[in-house]
């Protein structure tokens, strides 16, 4: 890893879309135009107080902010080290941080005037967040969704037709997320004209990743009120989960400039490092372009993308958000992962100490803590972002615990 001067997060991405090499636009021609007119209309609403008052109003009103900064006070105990917080995201409304961008950016479609909306969907809470949104406004909704994740998150995708949302199976590739964002694609270039793509990480084509941050930077202005609040200081600590990373980015952004808060963004490690076994793709990726952008990839010698695995739905994708790459590269975030098995543990430690069902995807943060905390002093701080509800998971998680039994 390399370490460079960091350049003031305020001004990323540049007028490009970059994040430094990361980022920018890579689409058909069919799609530029649409892509320019999105970034135009975003520009005018971050500027435009009546837009801004609606957001918040339907954050704090619909989706249930601000989130609590909870105490884990017996998982503390167990792990005997630094004190461990943990922000409940999994408290907000269709239960994770999903429905921080997708209020930002539906209201952002009314203003373009797109009456129908599309979405991919990994784990299936992005999927229901938009669902349950669209039901709200009274918009058409199309869910792009993988064979596979439709299997292991049957109750997302019952919730999402509850909604009235069309949820589309997706049968190419390797039937998860990055299959169901090229279909989601496809899709918007044959439908731009009245229909907006709700993406639902911090990655894609810009100004996708700058949007999706900057929904999702109330997680870290929050957490930066309520820990002061309650501690008189900042953290000594911070780690979320990646995938695309919009969960990490938002809790994180607003701490960039503080360099004694250590961040950590944990990918999923699946079943080992090795190919096709994991999704870690800052443990054998590198720069190549997926699906808009130029940024960190698990791909093969002759560029065709691998095959990835983890517990999680929601984080066995093989990109990741092209401002992660950019920190990473600054030596501002540090990564690691977390393993399936470690996971499972992780989900186990959180239930039995704190009562608390996280998702699967947020527990690999869990896992790091369970490592990391006991290596901390007592006057140490450590906040987690848990950013969704393992509701979703119990079914899949009974299932791996009987046959680890076996």
């Amino acid at each position: 890893m390399k370490t460079e001067t960091l350049t003031d997060p305020a001004t990323l991405p540049d007028a490009s879309g970059h994040f430094g090499p990361y980022g920018g636009r890579y689409v058909p021609e069919t799609l530029m135009t649409t892509l320019l007119d999105l970034e135009a209309a975003y520009r005018e609403a971050k500027e435009d107080p009546q837009y801004q008052r609606e957001v918040d109003w339907f954050l704090r009103h619909y989706a249930g902010r601000p989130t609590e900064l909870y105490f884990a006070e017996q998982l503390t105990e167990r792990l005997g080290g630094a004190k461990i917080y943990l922000k409940r995201e999994d408290l907000l409304h269709t239960g994770a941080h999903k429905i921080n961008n997708v209020i930002g950016q539906i209201l952002l479609a009314k203003r373009l005037g797109k009456k129908r909306i599309i979405a991919e969907t990994g784990a299936g809470q992005h999927g229901v967040a938009t669902a349950a949104a669209c039901a709200k406004f009274g918009l058409e909704c199309v869910i792009y969704m993988g064979a596979v994740d439709m299997e292991r998150q049957a109750l997302n995708v019952f919730r999402m037709r509850l909604c009235g949302a069309e949820v589309r199976g997706v049968e190419s590739g390797q039937k998860t997320l990055k299959d169901a964002v090229n279909e989601a694609m496809r899709d918007w270039v044959a439908s731009s004209r009245n229909t907006h793509y709700i993406l639902g990480s911090a990655l894609g084509a810009h100004p996708f990743p700058m949007m999706v941050r900057d929904f999702h930077r109330v997680i870290g202005r929050e957490t930066r009120e309520q820990i002061l609040e309650l501690e008189g200081r900042l953290p000594d600590e911070m780690a979320a989960c990646v995938g695309g990373g919009s969960n990490a980015i938002g809790f994180f952004h607003e701490f960039l400039g503080e360099p004694s808060v250590r961040l950590v963004g944990v990918e999923a490690g699946g079943r080992g490092i090795s190919r096709g076994e994991h999704a870690a793709r800052f443990e054998g990726g590198r720069m190549g372009v997926l699906q808009g952008c130029r940024t960190y990839i698990l791909q093969n010698d002759d560029g065709q993308i691998e095959l990835t695995h983890s517990v999680s739905a929601g984080l066995d994708y093989a990109a990741v958000g092209p401002e992660h790459a950019y920190y990473r590269d600054a030596g501002r975030i540090e990564y690691g992962y977390a393993c399936d098995r470690d996971v499972l543990g992780a989900f186990r430690l959180l239930c039995e100490t704190e009562g608390i069902l996280p998702a699967l995807e947020s527990t690999h943060a869990i896992a790091y803590a369970a490592r990391r905390v006991p290596e901390m002093g007592r006057d140490q701080i450590l906040c987690l972002n848990l950013s969704g509800r393992g509701d979703k998971d119990v079914s899949q998680v009974a299932k791996m615990m009987e046959e680890a039994a076996e």
